[in-house]
């Protein structure tokens, strides 16, 4: 073979050259060289090609059976299932979409898309086609809702793979047992499906690029329009005119303070119910002072007592919505970081030894189904930890409330609830550990026994004619509540929940006053909307599905036309002009019963029961009739120039706000004869604990927001963390948030509660 092959001999502990070199293939047609040992005569190989490996017929290509999903993780998760034999690919998300530099649809030819590979997807559309073009069989293992069966057609197209060959898997979770059965029952791409999906994206292609340049023309660049985003800014927008049109209402309540006549004096509160019969409408202090009267002088007698049981029953698993509303209240996160979060835990998270393991079913899903043998593990758990008395006779069965779910999905539930929070929680961070645990005891609550309360309801006559009332409940037995409570909205305290304890009362038992309690109110306006009450508006007026609620609430937020304040949304001036606009000149397309009606018509186009081109039709004739003349009757807006109070270094000009593709900017008020711009810093408050700059608040490359320095690149400082304006009582350094009622120092690392913040 020419010149020596030297290879080391594991007997002689010695690198030889070898002896009678042959070129072979090992298994997986890996080129390798056999020889002997000269001295020993043990067998040697060295593995790599030679030239003599050119004088083989080519090895015969071991058959593999190519599986496509999403993304890499997922990838990992389920190639460790499937083992031996499949080679699992990852397309990265969609492989093609639409242009993104046209309309892309041809709306004179049945709205035929023209679809293209991004450059950043052509090196992966090439592997996925050279794979498939090796393999015996191909299973597009794509998400089970509609993105996953369309991503899964538009791989089959691009990647030229024969109807034939492609098989299409369905899991909701990513276990074994669920892998198993998917790819035991496989089925061919649903077109219905994919059409619905193809409808909903060229629906949105043709609002948004036929409403945007509008947008930009009549009012500023780099603002947008939406079929589903412009019907939430409308909700937000009105829900803000509602607050600043409203006017309070004054009225007033009484309350009791009332004692039994026993050495204890024991003493509860009864609300004035009723006068005479009639129900209290009490408007100023004039009405209350002649009855506070009256009442001091009045005898009280009970006059009946109702003593009952009441349920409270478990809230069925998690939904999408419902994730991410208990996400918001219970955690703090906004929707967006909910779904990252989950998809994180639904794709895979490596266990140890155990190696990725999915730890929740698909995460976006408007069903409650719980299969039965998740139920059933459920039940086995529940009975060994808590005991049999907190199992129902027989697995509960929740009826999904959405007006159309999709598909027939699960609820979002964890894929064993062995898997306890406490025995994953060394391999997750601390937000997927907060959300894990979340859905974990949801899940388990939802399979447990109502919680019973003792109720007790006692009717106080004062004179005959004035009806006191006082109740109140106790915890009988916990049931579902040992492991999960939902978060009450903010504020959100019932006056029985408040209420005193109420002592054993007889009928016609008489009581003393220890003094009356009037109080005036006000009515309040309606709250703004959190991005939870957000999200659960537009489930209850069916608008959006499970995958849209996330983006269209960053969206409102990119384009500037929300901001938040706490946790409540609130509209900027620009969100206010964009919304009149739309609403004035296309009440229809921003109307929640016309946006309902074409999910309604997208569900109908999925089962097969509505013709996808027929649907884009009917919305597009009248709509670009309404884009047509509103190009002709709507002015030019004049937005008011937001003064800075800074100057120009280069001119001596005025510096303002302006917006670009990346949100605002400061620019020089003399433009174009002066180009000077800055980037728009948001003060926090606080300085800097190197150099005593302001720190500012900015966004990564990646969108995420951080804290520095004013004199950045000067001064390094910066934080991931928000700081506050106030300094640490100990040691003076700077205060970060670090919980939701927490700030912690960065210098000598002492915890206060926002209560206990120093003013």
């Amino acid at each position: 073979m020419g010149e020596d092959i030297i290879a080391y001999c594991v007997k002689c502990k010695e690198r030889r050259p070898m002896e009678n070199p042959e070129p072979i293939y090992l298994p997986g047609n890996r080129p390798a060289t056999r020889g002997r040992c000269p001295v020993c005569g043990s067998t040697l190989i060295k593995m790599g090609r030679t030239p003599a490996h050119d004088q083989l017929p080519d090895p015969p290509k071991d058959e593999y059976k190519l599986v496509i999903v999403e993304s890499p993780a997922k990838a990992r998760t389920v190639g460790k299932f499937l083992g031996r034999g499949y080679l699992v690919k990852a397309s990265i998300g969609h492989v093609r979409d639409l242009l993104r530099s046209s309309l892309s649809v041809d709306v004179s030819n049945d709205f035929k898309p023209y679809y293209v590979v991004p450059k950043e997807k052509r090196e992966v559309v090439k592997e996925l086609q050279e794979a498939a073009r090796g393999a015996s069989e191909v299973y597009l293992a794509t998400d089970p809702d509609r993105e996953g069966e369309a991503i899964a057609w538009h791989i089959m197209e691009v990647a030229k793979i024969p109807r034939n060959k492609a098989k299409r898997v369905v899991f909701h979770e990513i276990t074994k047992p669920a892998i198993e059965e998917a790819f035991a029952h496989p089925r061919s791409i649903d077109l219905n499906l994919v059409n619905a999906q193809q409808a909903r994206r060229i629906l949105d292609r043709l609002v948004g690029y036929m409403l945007s340049p509008l947008l930009w023309r009549k009012v500023r660049n780099r603002t947008s329009a939406g079929r589903v985003q412009s019907v939430a800014l409308r909700l937000i927008v009105e829900r803000e005119r509602e607050i600043q049109n409203f006017v309070p209402q004054e009225y007033w309540s009484i309350k009791a303070e009332l004692a039994k006549r026993t050495p204890e004096h024991p003493s509860f509160l009864a609300k004035l119910v009723s006068i005479d019969g009639k129900e209290v409408d009490l408007k100023s202090r004039e009405d209350v002072e002649p009855i506070l009267a009256e009442l001091e002088k009045a005898s009280y007698v009970v006059q009946g007592v109702k003593r009952g049981t009441r349920k409270k029953n478990p809230a069925p698993p998690f939904i999408t919505s419902t994730l991410q509303q208990e996400a918001s209240k219970q955690l703090g996160f906004t929707a967006k970081k909910t779904m990252l979060i989950a998809q994180q835990l639904y794709e895979g998270i490596p266990l140890g030894e155990e190696g990725p393991v999915g730890l929740i079913t698909y995460m976006r899903t408007d069903s409650v189904h719980v299969a039965e043998e998740a139920q059933k593990e459920a039940r086995r758990f529940i009975a060994e930890r808590f005991g049999q008395e907190l199992l129902p006779p027989k697995p509960p069965e929740y009826k999904t409330s959405s007006k159309v779910a999709q598909e027939a999905h699960e609820a979002i539930r964890p894929t064993s609830v062995y898997r306890t929070p406490e025995s994953v929680a060394p391999y997750l961070n601390k937000d997927q550990l907060k959300l894990y645990e979340l859905i974990w005891r949801r899940f388990l609550a939802s399979q447990m026994v109502p919680a019973v309360y003792d109720t007790i309801s006692v009717d106080i006559l004062a004179d005959s004619r004035y009806l006191f009332r006082a109740a109140g409940s106790s915890l009988r037995f916990p049931g579902f509540l040992v492991i999960y409570q939902e978060a009450k909205e903010d504020e959100a305290v019932s006056e029985e929940e408040e209420a005193m304890p109420i002592p054993p009362l007889e009928p016609d038992e008489p009581l003393d006053l220890v003094k009356l309690l009037p109080e005036q109110h006000f009515t309040q306006p309606p709250p703004r909307y959190t991005e939870a009450s957000l999200v659960r508006t537009l489930e209850e007026y069916g608008i959006g599905r499970p995958s849209t609620y996330a983006p269209i609430i960053s969206t409102l937020y990119a384009r500037g036309y929300v901001k938040r304040e706490g946790k409540r949304l609130v509209p900027t001036d620009i969100g206010f002009i964009v919304s009149d606009l739309l609403t004035q000149h296309f009440p229809d397309l921003i109307n929640v019963g016309f946006t309902a009606e074409m999910e309604e018509d997208l569900d109908r186009i999925a089962r097969g029961e509505k013709d996808w081109v027929k649907m884009l039709r009917e919305f597009y004739g009248p709509f670009a009739q309404e884009v047509a003349r509103a190009e002709e009757v709507i002015e030019k807006v004049e937005l008011p120039v937001e003064e800075t109070g800074l100057t120009c270094e280069l001119c001596g000009s005025p510096m303002v706000v302006k917006w670009g593709r990346f949100g605002k900017f400061l620019a020089c008020s003399n433009y174009p004869a002066c180009r000077n711009t800055k980037p728009y810093l948001v003060k926090t408050g606080a300085l800097c604990p190197l150099c005593g700059g302001d720190i500012v608040e900015r966004k990564s490359r990646k969108g995420r927001t951080f804290y520095s320095c004013v004199n950045y690149p000067a001064c390094s400082f910066s934080t991931w963390k928000r700081p506050v304006s106030t300094p640490c009582p100990s040691c003076g350094g700077l205060m970060v948030e670090s919980g939701k009622n927490e700030v912690r120092c960065l210098n000598c690392g002492e915890t206060l509660t926002l209560e206990e913040e120093p003013m």
